[in-house]
């Protein structure tokens, strides 16, 4: 049988019950249970690569959906996040998990501004148990130095990770970087869409929605190294408006105009706290870097998506979503004269009425 064939959980039960087991004590804080309920279903004949997919990344997704709910608190998230890892770090050391090295060398790393590495983790270690010899860089890996491992290491591909659609315009430079000296990008994570959409415009050699489709991909056909003498030119052409330039570079500017008029227009920010404030501002400066995010890829859809999850979350804290129309009508004023913008502010817009009829809209 092949490293990567399920096997089932005999004595341990389901995935499913073990999922539960791990979900409980990460949670708790339990990190010795963790490890524990995981070792012993590879004891007792689980396989490694369903422990670590269908089991802990499935874990990581149910505390994600915790704190979006306002379930767990940031600190909650953290902790499980680091209980997961050192659960994935012990399942490493079985013996179960113990693959010799009978393929090429894959680099795995987040780009920078990145700091989402359980994915990316969970892709090497998936690689690691079909033959392959992984280097795993981790989170935050400025392209820089990823271009000098690659230069000293001469691997055959790289896998960049990317959970956060605002960090697409670097892991473009970083695509470009490695390819520049012959070297395969296939990328991953959420950033990059549900359909792949973003990796294909930024100009990937390959793009997989989960591990273990990227394993199995790379096993049926191995990344071709990019030719050298074919570099893509204007592959974005809707960049030389400056729309994206213009309002990256003027960005804090933005947030402090318009959180100085949403004061005015919402009298009900008067009494908020220092720390209710800071919370604006953050989420003000969110909204202006996904803004700046669609304009760099032309696509509304992205900015939209990510207002209306925001309108969740911020419903799910018991904080008025009202406050998402007036700060879009308002930024829209401050970009009235960017059509691109415009109309990404004026479809989120929309997005928000449609969400909720009686709470959105212009300030008066």
């Amino acid at each position: 049988m092949s490293p990567h064939t399920p096997l089932s959980f005999p004595r341990t039960g389901h995935p499913e019950q073990l999922v539960d087991l791990l979900l409980d004590a990460a949670l708790a804080g339990d990190e010795q249970g963790a490890i524990e309920s995981v070792l012993r279903a590879l004891d007792e004949g689980a396989d490694p690569e369903g422990i670590l997919l269908d089991v802990i990344a499935a874990v990581q997704g149910e505390v994600g959906r915790e704190w979006a709910q306002n379930r767990i608190t940031v600190a909650q998230e953290h902790a499980a996040t680091a209980i997961n890892e050192r659960v994935i770090t012990a399942l490493g050391t079985h013996p179960a998990a113990r693959t010799a090295v009978t393929r090429g060398r894959i680099t795995v790393a987040c780009v920078d501004g990145e700091w989402h590495a359980l994915p990316a983790r969970l892709l090497a270690e998936v690689l690691k148990l079909r033959g392959w010899r992984i280097d795993f860089l981790g989170a935050q890996l400025p392209t820089p130095h990823l271009i000098a491992h690659l230069h000293t290491t001469g691997a055959d591909a790289v896998a960049l990770s990317s959970s956060i659609a605002t960090r697409l315009p670097t892991t473009h430079a970083a695509i470009s970087a490695c390819q520049a000296i012959g070297v395969p990008v296939l990328v991953g994570g959420a950033a990059f869409g549900s359909d792949g959409r973003y990796a294909k415009l930024l100009g990937a050699d390959l793009w997989a929605p989960d591990a273990r489709t990227a394993a199995d991909r790379l096993a049926r056909s191995p990344l071709s190294r990019p030719q050298l003498d074919h570099q893509p030119i204007d592959d974005l052409p809707h960049l030389a408006d400056q729309e994206y330039t213009l309002v990256t570079r003027n960005s804090g500017s933005l947030v402090r105009t318009v959180f100085a008029a949403l004061e005015d227009a919402l009298p009900f920010m008067k009494a908020y706290t220092d720390l209710q404030r800071e919370r604006t501002a953050e989420d003000l400066a969110s909204i202006v870097e996904f803004l700046a995010t669609a304009l760099y890829l032309d696509d509304e859809d992205l900015f939209t998506g990510f207002i209306a999850w925001t309108s969740q979350v911020l419903s799910a804290r018991g904080v008025p979503a009202q406050s998402l129309g007036p700060a879009l009508h308002l930024l829209a004023l401050e970009l009235k004269d960017f059509p691109r913008a415009s109309r990404v502010l004026h479809a989120a817009t929309r997005t928000v009425t449609a969400d909720h009829p009686s709470e959105a809209g212009n300030p008066a």
